[in-house]
């Protein structure tokens, strides 16, 4: 029998604790020299006044001339984030405050992402959603280059796992952010699906991140979700894409935006409180509370996204552990909290395995 605080619980059967028992025990705590979980693997935020020399400014030039050539008032002040496909200009549109997101990686599979979430804030101008998101000045779907409105806030967090819960307060603000989200019904044949769930399943399983029984099991709970309606998520429901103001919350970054199994935004949100037992279990009863379907839908989310999160994590260490030459101390440190990461994040795939088997025994 499973105890626990943070549960992603299926209706038990007699094999399990009794109805209402959480089914699941948290991962063990890391010691109090937590993490400093930054962003994904590959992403570098960076501060300070825009400096485009050098080799790397030569790219900033060229995504710069991109950006005026569509939004000729665009005035450059800051390189808020550069990752390894996107960079993030902070400046002016006229005297409004205004971001300029770029695309560096030309490759079809990023520019087709890009240019879904040029769709997205497209859509936003003609069909308003429930919350707050940053006003569309420009767009380039051809050059992949997204000039915005810059939203006032604070971001919940600026750690993709954050090492430290955030306030209650905060959680609950990003909750209803993505619960409203998932409440809305946009037109019809305004945005797609973006994950086909058996080719996924299957993919992971050629992977080896899935087991034959992960795989089974998932399939089975897909084959009873079939007739179940889908729910439009943000898709990429991380803390921090919700910026916090007195006027509310607002959500940024829409390019994963679309139509998911119900629960997909709850089980990204689950994924990264892992240092939150009471929130997770707050999302884990709400997205169970609309019943059997929902619950296995959240589940089969929960393990997907757990599953992604591992492969991504994984390749980090790898690249970090192949690097040639001495690795730099920095290096070194950030290779241990990536580990020491993974490890938590196997724990969590193995308690909604357990979760999804149990869910599986009461069909």
């Amino acid at each position: 029998m499973y105890s626990a605080s943070s549960s992603v619980s299926a209706p038990p059967r007699p094999a399990f604790p009794a109805v209402g028992e959480p089914v699941f025990r948290p991962a063990p705590r890391r010691p109090a020299t937590a993490l400093r979980r930054g962003p994904a693997p590959g992403s570098h935020p960076i501060g300070g006044r825009l400096d485009l020399s050098g080799p790397q400014g030569a790219q900033l030039r060229t995504a710069v001339a991109a950006v005026q050539r569509i939004c000729p008032e665009f005035t450059p002040v800051q390189l808020l984030r550069r990752g390894g496909r996107t960079a993030l200009l902070i400046g002016t549109s006229g005297r409004a405050p205004a971001v300029a997101k770029c695309l560096l990686d030309q490759s079809p599979a990023w520019a087709e992402r890009f240019r879904h979430e040029i769709a997205a804030y497209r859509t936003f101008v003609r069909h308003r959603p429930p919350v707050r998101v940053p006003r569309l000045i420009a767009a380039d779907p051809d050059s992949c280059v997204l000039v915005m409105e810059r939203m006032p806030g604070r971001v919940v967090s600026p750690q993709r796992h954050p090492s430290q819960a955030p306030t209650r307060a905060d959680v609950r603000a990003a909750l209803q952010a993505y619960t409203r989200i998932g409440l809305w019904r946009p037109p019809a044949g305004a945005f797609d699906a973006p994950i086909d769930y058996p080719s996924r399943i299957n993919r992971y399983h050629e992977l080896g991140l899935l087991t034959d029984r992960d795989m089974g099991d998932l399939q089975k709970l897909l084959h009873g979700l079939a007739h179940v309606q889908g729910q439009f998520c943000h898709g990429d429901a991380m803390l921090s894409n919700v910026l916090l103001s007195p006027a509310g919350p607002s959500l940024v970054d829409w390019e994963h935006a679309g139509w998911y199994l119900p629960g997909y935004d709850l089980a990204v949100l689950w994924s990264v409180l892992g240092d939150d037992p009471a929130a997770r279990r707050q999302i884990s009863q709400q997205a169970q509370s609309a019943g059997p379907a929902a619950r296995d839908a959240f589940l089969v989310n929960l393990m997907l996204v757990l599953t992604r999160e591992i492969r991504t994590y994984e390749t980090a260490v790898q690249r970090t552990m192949k690097a040639p030459g001495p690795i730099a101390p920095g290096a070194a440190e950030a290779g241990e909290e990536q580990r020491l990461l993974l490890r938590r994040l196997h724990d969590d795939c193995g308690l909604a395995r357990r979760a999804v088997r149990a869910a599986v025994g009461t069909r």
